[in-house]
């Protein structure tokens, strides 16, 4: 009875699983294997011998290497990179997405199509922070292509497959779940990658990551990896964000970013409750750069934006996302927490520069008034003019000394800048002085420091 019982579970769970078959046979079709070849020229080294030039020489050494070398000096000999990855033609006249990894810095661009033909692709263009590229290929009308779908219409746990050609295995297909959506990755925050546990290896990228539908819904980019090979952590491009970068390089050439200029950083717990919040959310504004969007929009130094349009900013992460979506020259609704109470703000986006500018670090001035004996133990002393202008600052004090106590158990250092304590800037070390002996106990407290010109918020409690 438990074995029939068993057959019967088995066979439920089986009917429960997605049959790929009629997708891939759709769909591969329009998957492409991309090859590169860069000319790397030869190091002298193992070159052979090198023959001078025999203009110069007189006549009984030119007739010597004349004989020795009959066909003359060589050339140095170019050895030839190649690289290989995966792409989809999106188009019936030819143009096909794939990484822009794949084809960086390729001196030519080879596509082989699924009936075996093998062509010459020009670079449309590319765009490095979406690690995107838009190939051209000349292959006559009516190519199979992709079905687009919505990125935005995925869900956490739902079936996703992927086709490419991992180890240079033409047309392997691999499946898995979407694990995560909105990863943001070390290497680049404007783009919110899906995680999946698709396998996918090298050879992989710029592959296309299908629905059960067979609808496009993001391009195979990264895995996480200590063996270089797969362990479960992969992450594609939400179609929706390709398809916009495809829409700009076709059109200008280049890919152009919403800015709004500032530096954020998470909100946990200790922060919520030293801002007014009731939970953590939002992104708190640590820096914002001089004469950038934010500042001339209003926003300050200690907001913690909540929502940009109607998107909620649950994560900091959020905040780069929904802004980089934003063209150039829009204006978009803000609502902030400050001082604790929401208020509303709109903001012209600007555009996003190749280099953000870092700020240089502050040195503590040696005769300059200093504030010694506080409950935190630490030693300041006041900026100079100088230094104000050269950390782009108007106020805060310099640690000079950390002494055992709060300051040194939060991790301070000599050299830092304190601009703000407790939700209040800091103007001078008499000013540091007497906020510091009116801190609270047993309660949230913030701390904005300046530490080789990036600035972030901390928090810590006092006992007593």
């Amino acid at each position: 009875m438990v074995g029939a019982w068993l057959l019967v579970w088995q066979s439920m769970a089986v009917a429960q699983l997605p049959d790929f078959t009629q997708l891939v046979e759709e769909a591969s079709p329009a998957v492409v294997n991309i090859s590169t070849r860069q000319n790397v020229p030869r190091r002298s080294a193992g070159m052979g011998p090198m023959v001078p030039d025999l203009e110069g020489l007189p006549p009984i050494f030119r007739e010597f290497f004349e004989r020795s070398f009959p066909d003359g000096p060589q050339a140095p000999p170019q050895r030839q990179a190649q690289s290989l990855g995966s792409g989809f033609i999106i188009s019936k006249d030819g143009y096909v997405l794939t990484n822009n990894h794949v084809v960086s810095g390729a001196d030519e661009i080879f596509v082989r199509l699924s009936d075996r033909r093998e062509l010459e692709a020009n670079l449309v263009g590319a765009d490095p922070r979406s690690d995107l590229a838009l190939l051209k290929i000349d292959a006559g009308a009516d190519l199979p292509v992709v079905r687009m779908g919505k990125s935005a219409d995925l869900k956490t746990g739902e079936w996703v497959l992927a086709i490419g050609s991992p180890f240079g295995f033409e047309y392997s297909v691999t499946a898995g779940i979407v694990s995560a959506k909105g990863r943001s990755l070390p290497n680049e925050s404007y783009v919110p990658f899906i995680q999946t546990d698709v396998a996918i290896n090298p050879g992989n990228s710029g592959g296309p990551l299908f629905n059960l539908d067979g609808e496009v819904v993001g391009i195979n980019s990264q895995i996480f990896t200590r063996s270089g090979g797969f362990m479960g952590l992969s992450f594609a491009i939400p179609v929706d964000v390709a398809m916009d970068v495809v829409e700009q390089l076709k059109n200008d050439g280049t890919v152009r970013r919403g800015w709004l200029g500032v530096v954020i950083q998470e909100v946990n717990k200790d922060l919520a409750e030293s801002f007014g919040l009731a939970r953590p959310a939002g992104a708190l504004v640590a820096q914002i750069m001089p004469g950038g969007p934010g500042e001339k929009g209003g926003l300050q130094v200690g907001d913690v934006i909540l929502k940009l349009n109607d998107q909620d900013i649950v994560m900091s992460s959020d905040l780069p996302h929904a802004v980089g979506r934003l063209r150039p020259g829009a204006r978009a609704s803000m609502q902030i927490m400050r001082d604790g109470k929401r208020q509303q703000l709109t903001v012209e986006i600007g555009a996003l520069p190749d280099e953000d500018a870092v700020a240089g670090t502050a040195v503590p001035s040696p005769n300059a008034p200093s504030a010694t004996d506080n409950r935190l133990g630490l030693a300041v002393v006041e900026l100079s003019e100088e230094q104000k202008k050269a950390q782009d600052i108007s106020n805060g004090v310099v640690v000079r000394e950390v002494r055992p106590g709060p300051g040194a158990m939060i991790g301070l250092r000599p050299g830092d800048v304190i601009t703000n304590l407790n939700n209040r800037p800091i103007e001078s070390a008499a000013d540091f002085e007497k906020i510091a002996s009116e801190l609270p106990v047993n309660r949230s407290i913030s701390m904005r420091v300046i530490r080789q010109g990036r600035a972030s918020y901390i928090t810590f409690r006092l006992s007593k």
